[in-house]
């Protein structure tokens, strides 16, 4: 597939690095002489300096070739004309980065569709997204909705009072709450494992499952005991960000409270918001988390637009007695160092949230979702089953998977069904695989048309 992405910044060269390993034909449109040197040190992609809503670039680009006009340059201008002019010369897929996306989504007059762009995406409304799943079920090393909510996937460290070791998988004691979940990989040592009946989990691993969110409270109940609700959530940051994200968390009635340091953003905040406490203050002054009262059970979200102040005032709310700390980094190069590292609890990356909702449109129109997990390889895809596909009358046991992948779970009619191995697919079933990055490639093909 022939890409043009606009834009050299953080978002622009992740997603040139990751469409890169897949061998799509990849052009780099950027004003910034340096920036594109940086990518092209990187990864072995086409680039060109100029402005990606001229038309002149544009064409001098053979943009009317491209197959998919990934905009994400950081002004919004710039995209949305950019995707507009793409769109007039015949390309059949645009994509624009657009800061307040849901303005343009919410309005009947200004809806951004009408200009031909397909998908206009928000990087901070989809990391407040990412930020609230994780909220939402504490103790997790990461949660992401699939089929619009029907199922979750889940991904946990196994500590050493988890009844999860010492057992294979098929002799777990509690089968009534196992055969109502789907494990899809294990994490162990940096090492990329396929659990199947035989695997036995042990102290360190992290485990990632796809379930029913009842069946996900039901599991973690029981197998893990850092399963527990927080009891206050202090967002540092009053941006697009931190607003959003409080706005979020205020429709699941929880006790959140809202630092930001600049009077007339805070007075905004507290304009748009209901129930949430708005703070006027500095998040790195040392008495501030005094008054806000760190309780026990305390989660501290760091959203400023700065990636070291966030990291630091993370550092301060531990030491201040918060039990959980996430802070939100521009750069996706920060999150595993940081991870690693074990400097805070989490770090997000806004961008690379954001590309969750572009890449479907690089795996075709079948595939109806992407996620991927930040401490997972590889992506999880929603597929749907068209009525001529192979698929349709045979059982999941008689389906020859690639190798590096896995049926992660299966929505028909709005049900969640097990994925066993005496189903047997139906036309329009929504089949959420989990595929290794060498599999990745391959499901395009399955799901072609």
């Amino acid at each position: 597939m022939r890409i043009m992405i606009i834009g050299a910044g953080n978002a622009g060269r992740y997603l040139a690095t990751k469409l890169s390993a897949e061998r799509h034909d990849i052009v780099v449109i950027d004003r910034d002489d340096a920036a594109l040197r940086e990518i092209q040190s990187r990864v072995d992609v086409g680039t060109l300096l100029g402005d990606g809503c001229d038309p002149a670039v544009l064409e001098e680009a053979m943009v009317s070739k491209a197959d998919l006009v990934v905009a994400v340059t950081d002004r919004d201008e710039v995209n949305i004309l950019a995707c507009a002019l793409a769109n007039l010369a015949g390309v059949k897929n645009k994509v624009a980065r657009v800061a307040h996306a849901h303005v343009y989504r919410d309005s009947p007059n200004y809806d951004l569709k009408r200009l031909g762009i397909d998908l206009a995406v928000s990087q901070k409304e989809e990391c407040a997204e990412e930020i609230y799943h994780i909220l939402r079920i504490p103790g997790t090393l990461e949660a992401v909705d699939m089929m619009e909510g029907r199922a979750i996937v889940v991904g946990i460290k196994v500590h050493m009072d988890s009844p999860l070791i010492f057992q294979t998988l098929k002799s777990f004691p509690r089968q009534d709450l196992v055969n109502r979940i789907r494990f899809i990989a294990v994490n162990r040592n940096e090492e990329l494992l396929l659990p199947d009946g035989n695997t036995q989990f042990m102290i360190g691993d992290d485990v990632f499952f796809v379930a029913t969110p009842t069946a996900v409270h039901e599991f973690l109940t029981w197998a893990h005991p850092e399963h527990t609700e927080f009891e206050k959530v202090v967002i540092a940051g009053g941006g697009s960000l931190g607003l959003q994200l409080a706005r979020m968390l205020e429709s699941e009635n929880m006790n959140v409270v809202l630092i930001e340091r600049d009077e007339l953003r805070a007075e905004v905040c507290a304009g748009r918001l209901d129930d949430t406490l708005v703070i006027q203050g500095d998040a790195l002054d040392r008495d501030i988390f005094q008054t806000v009262e760190i309780v026990k059970g305390t989660a501290v979200v760091a959203a400023t637009g700065d990636d070291e102040t966030n990291i630091m005032i993370c550092l301060l709310a531990e030491k201040s007695g918060a039990i959980f700390t996430l802070a939100q980094v521009a750069k996706p190069d920060y999150v595993p160092i940081i991870n690693s590292l074990s400097l805070l609890d989490r770090a997000v990356s806004s961008h690379m949230s954001m590309i969750n909702s572009i890449l479907h449109f690089v795996r075709g129109k079948n595939i109806t979702a992407v996620a991927t997990l930040q401490k997972l390889p590889g992506e999880l895809l929603e597929v749907c089953i068209p009525p001529s596909h192979k698929w349709v009358g045979q059982s999941i046991r008689d389906i020859r998977l690639p190798t590096g992948m896995i049926i992660a779970i299966v929505s028909r009619d709005g049900t969640v069904v097990p994925a066993v191995g005496d189903l047997v697919f139906e036309s329009g079933d929504q089949v959420v695989l989990y595929a290794v990055p060498k599999a990745v490639a391959k499901v395009p093909s399955i799901f072609k048309g």
